[in-house]
């Protein structure tokens, strides 16, 4: 029996010529996962995963890479994901089990636990630059899937705009690092920052600009964290939990 011929999708095809070729082979439900939050030195790890219906009805006008809309655009992009997405996700993953298991590691478990708060279970899984084992479905690694993938791009957009609302609900707590403007990556002005005060509970102390600046101010016989309450987040994300969405 001869096996059927190999699917090429180009990337000049377009965002939804992936998913629409692998619902031609049967994949009915193709979910997309991708995270927020990588490259900061304080605050959550954020992952989303998304199921987009088929036809017409999941495409969303100007849909694409988180990295590359306004904060105005990810703001209606989401709101239309949220409406129209069969299933979708999110995982909420703080500081101290970065701290704890790594940032790859967690990203991983991150992805796995996304795919299994979808309220409906994905008939193929595309990640955006990372293999994940453990899905329960057969998946692909899609390098810069959310360029490539609507699913994963509108991934990117949850991811995204959940993790900037929960660093700017932080600045009200920890005004003086300016959570609201940089969002937690290592910016100079975030640098500079964390030299005058320290660092907080919401700083990642495995990173090493973080652990630096902790041992020169104990060195100093200073305090390493800064005062404060514990991290606040919005109401509708827990810590460390999932938050999902059920069928449309």
């Amino acid at each position: 029996m001869l096996a059927p011929p190999r699917t090429v999708v180009h990337r000049a095809a377009g965002l939804w010529a992936l998913e629409r070729a692998l619902q031609r082979r049967g994949f009915d439900r193709v979910g997309g996962a991708d995270e927020a939050g990588r490259g900061a030195c304080a605050g959550p790890l954020v992952v989303a995963a998304v199921i987009l219906p088929q036809g017409r009805r999941g495409e969303i006008d100007e849909l694409n890479d988180s990295k590359l809309l306004t904060a105005a655009a990810r703001d209606r992009i989401y709101d239309e994901v949220i409406a129209r997405a069969t299933a979708w996700s999110v995982v909420i993953i703080p500081p101290g089990e970065i701290d704890r298991r790594g940032l790859h590691v967690s990203n991983l478990a991150g992805m796995r636990r996304a795919f299994a708060g979808l309220a409906e279970r994905p008939d193929y899984a595309l990640t955006d630059g990372f293999r994940v084992d453990g899905l329960g479905a057969p998946g692909l690694a899609v390098w810069k899937g959310d360029q490539v993938a609507a699913c994963v791009a509108a991934a990117s957009v949850v991811a995204k705009v959940t993790r900037d609302r929960i660093m700017k609900a932080l600045h009200t707590t920890y005004p003086e690092y300016g959570f609201d403007e940089h969002k937690g990556y290592c910016t100079p002005v975030h640098q500079a920052a964390l030299v005058a005060y320290g660092p907080c509970a919401e700083h990642r102390f495995s990173y090493a600009n973080v652990a630096a600046v902790g041992q020169r101010r104990q060195r100093r016989g200073n305090v390493g964290v800064a005062p404060g309450e514990a991290a606040k987040v919005p109401a509708q994300v827990g810590d460390n939990v999932a938050m999902e969405g059920g069928p449309r």
